[in-house]
């Protein structure tokens, strides 16, 4: 699985044949993979579903949050879309691979998600889809406001995992929360840093900017006779 999620991220779904991905994984038997997954579709949708799972478990407990808590905050369903896949930017197996074959599926010309099916109410992409619609005008809903919006976050976090691992996810949060698309509690509860970091960094970013995430700043002197050490707080 690993080895498919890997291949599939770097080159592309199509690009990728079951000879390399047994190749890459090491099997010695050629015939097994296809005997478990039966073709590369098979193996896509193993990939899918081994990370999807999480994220709609997650999605579904802000979606439940959402419901007892409140009915008209257009915010906390924004944090519910886009906060159970960012956190797969952290997670070391397969996260980031899995965000790219995300991505890629939901820009094809004939996707994997159709924006005119029947809502399924229990899967949380569905069920945010039925919450955000009394937001929406007529004319959002006919030109699929709901799915652009779907596409733009796997576009977003597709993007943010080609450069994975980073050291940190400071600047991306920030970002968010300072365009409005998330609270700082969500960011900090989705992502499991404490909310004082999260709010330190979002006033770092509305007071400088992202520079004020790459600057370089001198440490005090130790006690030892230690030569001056400068440090580069690198973001991505």
């Amino acid at each position: 699985m690993s080895a498919a999620e890997k291949l599939f991220a770097a080159r592309g779904v199509d690009r990728v044949s079951l000879r390399e991905i047994n190749r890459a994984s090491g099997a010695r038997n050629a015939v097994a993979l296809q005997y478990h997954f039966g073709d590369r579709d098979g193996i896509v949708r193993a990939v899918v579903r081994k990370h999807y799972r999480q994220v709609d478990r997650q999605r579904h407990q802000m979606l439940d949050a959402y419901e007892a808590e409140s009915h008209d905050d257009v915010r906390k369903l924004s944090a519910a879309l886009v906060l159970p896949a960012a956190a797969k930017l952290a997670d070391i197996d397969g996260g980031p691979e899995y965000l790219r074959i995300a991505a890629e599926l939901l820009n094809r010309p004939t996707g994997a998600f159709d924006p005119d099916t029947p809502f399924d109410m229990s899967a949380s992409i569905d069920r945010w889809r039925a919450l955000v619609g009394p937001f929406l005008e007529q004319d959002a809903t006919r030109l699929h406001r709901r799915f652009n919006a779907i596409r733009f976050s796997a576009m977003e976090l597709g993007r943010r995992a080609q450069t994975a691992p980073h050291r940190d996810d400071r600047l991306f949060t920030s970002q968010l929360v300072d365009a409005g698309t998330v609270k700082a509690r969500e960011v900090a509860e989705g992502f499991g840093v404490p909310l004082a970091t999260v709010k330190r960094y979002v006033k770092l970013y509305r007071e400088q900017g992202a520079e004020g995430f790459f600057e370089r700043r001198e440490r005090q002197r130790s006690e030892t006779k230690l030569t001056r050490v400068l440090t580069e707080e690198i973001v991505m």
